[in-house]
């Protein structure tokens, strides 16, 4: 007996509107400008510098984030800023990493050639949300927010100092000798916060990495601090 579906015509038609969501997260490139925007609002110049892009690509793939409705955009003056939809947005991006690491045999492989996690790193020591929250509120560690600048202002855990990666090394005096320090980037697939945690440490200090990063605080619920 033939399954009674209705419409076939529109069941096509709904289901090629579906659809325009997943082609637009069918590309590296987009996939790493989300990720750049699951830390705030950002500009199609600092975007595309930081994705390695030019600035014509950069704007097509966004254009095709935008028309499937993933990010939305604000005009100022001549520039023009994007920021993620909304938190349901953030979710789908942070579901589909999950999948991906869960169900694509390639991905642990490379995920630990990106990040390094093996040898020294994968002994180091991590924090966890509940437990960087509970020595944050005793006063006992210093939370140090390594990503660039602009992502800082967007949003930040509350009370983090800024300092991003690049400049690490020359800010060090900044730094409280008498505390640990607990470092973190964009999220649990961002290398900043161990290549911070390698620098502090060679430079004799003691320091973690929070074991997840901005995205998934934010989506933790948590509170969070954008700069004036």
């Amino acid at each position: 007996m033939e399954e009674i579906v209705g419409d076939r015509v529109k069941k096509a038609e709904l289901f090629a509107e579906f659809a325009r969501v997943g082609k637009a997260l069918g590309n590296g490139k987009r996939l790493e400008l989300l990720d750049l925007l699951t830390q705030g609002e950002r500009s199609v110049e600092t975007l595309a510098a930081a994705a390695g892009l030019g600035l014509s690509t950069a704007s097509a793939h966004l254009q095709a984030l935008r028309q499937a409705g993933l990010v939305t955009t604000r005009r100022d003056g001549n520039r023009i800023h994007y920021d993620i939809a909304g938190p349901d947005v953030l979710q789908l991006y942070s579901l589909l990493r999950s999948v991906g690491q869960e169900h694509v045999a390639d991905v642990e492989p490379k995920r630990v050639a990106y990040l390094g996690v093996e040898g020294a790193r994968s002994e180091e020591g991590e924090v966890t949300r509940d437990e960087l929250l509970s020595r944050a509120r005793a006063g006992t560690v210093t939370v140090l927010d390594v990503r660039p600048v602009e992502e800082y202002h967007s949003a930040h855990i509350p009370g983090a100092v800024s300092i991003p990666l690049d400049q690490l090394h020359d800010r060090l005096a900044e730094l409280p000798e008498d505390r640990e320090i607990v470092a973190y980037c964009r999220g649990a697939y961002c290398v900043l916060a161990y290549e911070a945690v390698d620098l502090l440490r060679s430079a004799g200090r003691s320091a973690q990495r929070l074991n997840e990063g901005m995205l998934e605080w934010r989506l933790g619920g948590l509170p969070v601090e954008a700069a004036a």
